[in-house]
């Protein structure tokens, strides 16, 4: 029976969440094929031969561009068993089941699709008896990528010199240990994380390089979840690949615990961490019980700074607690810390999502800002207390994606952010001082995008 995996966003990567299964099909007797729409057509051939075709969602986004895509499966291949897996396929079961989802995975999908494609194969049967989620551990294989999309079609890493370089993207692990109230992946993996083994991701690193990757992104949700295995790793991968870098995802709370290996992961070729800090305001970062404060996040900064590291902070400013004030503060913060050429504007504009079974909805007296749930954005929709926040969100939105489209400097566009922020909290801007956003060389990924962002309307103009 043929396979067909589909990707529709996965934030400029070549899709691990495509090559990873395809190993464990293959190695099933099946066909596979592989289709990324991030960056390719419709293959009608490939959609008409399967017997199975599977939407791998980790992310809000994708799972949006999927269920636009469904209809047009669907007429193409009416008969084929229609699976979703990834880390939003269980958050959006009901709606993903009304869609036409005969099988839906999350968590540690590999195995799941394995038994259900030979469950398939055998009996032909509909009906799904592989959990919905999955959190056992694996004997991870190495990735198959050779039906995917060449590199260079990817996004790439721009040095901020002029140089670029291929980009490649892998796991060292997944799931997380902690549970940041806002995060999905805490509802499906609910405190576990699961390791890829070293081998596994080295010989994953090593086909990318041969493919021609300069740069790879370890994509882990917290690549210090575990340190006994990531700082062996980064080790093994420098001392392989010495002239490859690399940028992780860390914690603040980590990156604090752990501020010894920061000298590490310079010395190894990381190029950059990204810090997910969201805010700035102790009492909201308490209610997304992120692990850390305000000061925390001060004195990581100056920490990794006098390491050499690169920090890539990301936040979530629109919160139904946030209010103008504190979005000046955001503000003001960056600019003391002179972080205003290391943040990407788009962290400056994201909004709060809500998907089902996020623990957000634990929070007390969240009820009081919800105005129901709305199965086509797969979220809770929610109101500011004060309108001016609801205003100055669509006003910030507009604001970056416009100067994003004509590639305007990101102090350029801080500054019309702080315009922006000020003239809603009811006073004249004060001057900004930009610091060093005008002459430093920040590492970055051409594809500045985020997991809990909405689709933009050119994305699903693309479809």
């Amino acid at each position: 029976m043929n396979v067909l995996l589909i990707s529709t966003y996965d934030l400029g990567h070549q899709p691990f969440g495509l090559a990873s299964p395809a190993a464990w099909l293959e190695d099933a007797g099946a066909e596979v094929a592989c289709l990324d729409l991030a960056v390719e057509r419709i293959d009608e051939a490939a959609v008409k031969a399967a017997g199975l075709i599977a939407f791998h969602i980790p992310m809000h986004t994708a799972t949006r561009l999927a269920m636009e895509m469904v209809p047009k499966i669907r007429t193409i291949n009416p008969t084929a068993t229609l699976c979703f897996y990834g880390l939003y396929a269980p958050l959006n079961e009901a709606v993903l089941r009304e869609l036409g989802a005969d099988l839906i995975l999350g968590g540690e999908y590999e195995d799941g699709l394995t038994t259900a494609y030979k469950r398939l194969l055998e009996s032909g049967g509909s009906i799904q008896t592989e959990p919905l989620i999955s959190t056992a551990k694996q004997a991870f294989r190495i990735p198959r990528r050779k039906t995917l999309p060449k590199l260079n079609q990817y996004a790439h890493l721009n040095m901020g010199n002029g140089e670029t370089r291929t980009a490649g993207y892998t796991e060292a692990s997944r799931g997380c240990k902690h549970f940041c109230r806002h995060c999905p992946v805490v509802p499906v993996y609910e405190g576990k994380f699961r390791i890829v083994a070293k081998d596994v991701v080295m010989a994953d690193v090593r086909a990318q390089v041969e493919a021609g990757a300069q740069h790879i992104t370890l994509g882990d949700p917290d690549f210090f979840n575990g340190p006994g295995h990531a700082l062996p790793l980064i080790e093994q991968f420098h001392t392989q690949f010495p002239n490859i870098t690399y940028d992780a995802t860390i914690k603040v709370e980590h990156l604090l615990k752990y501020a010894s290996h920061m000298e590490t992961l310079v010395r190894t070729g990381c190029l950059f961490v990204t810090t997910a800090v969201e805010s700035v305001d102790d009492q909201i970062l308490d209610l997304l019980n992120k692990g850390h404060t305000r000061d925390e996040f001060v004195r990581v900064t100056k920490l990794a700074r006098d390491a050499g590291l690169v920090l890539s902070p990301t936040f979530v400013p629109f919160l139904p607690w946030t209010t103008v004030d504190g979005y000046v503060d955001l503000l003001a913060l960056l600019a003391e810390l002179d972080l205003i050429g290391y943040v990407a504007p788009v962290q400056l504009s994201i909004r709060l999502l809500i998907p089902q079974g996020s623990h957000m909805l634990k929070v007390d007296g969240m009820e009081e800002f919800i105005t129901g749930h709305d199965s086509g954005e797969l979220s809770y929709q929610w109101r500011h207390p004060d309108p001016r926040m609801d205003q100055l969100h669509k006003d910030v939105t507009a604001l970056v994606e416009d100067h994003q489209t004509r590639d305007a400097p990101r102090s350029e566009t801080f500054e019309g952010l702080w315009q922006l922020a000020n003239k809603a909290a009811g006073r004249i801007a004060p001057p900004l001082n930009i610091g060093t956003a005008e002459t430093i060389h920040v590492p970055q990924m051409s594809e500045p995008w985020y997991c809990c962002a909405e689709p933009t309307s050119a994305q699903l103009a693309g479809l």
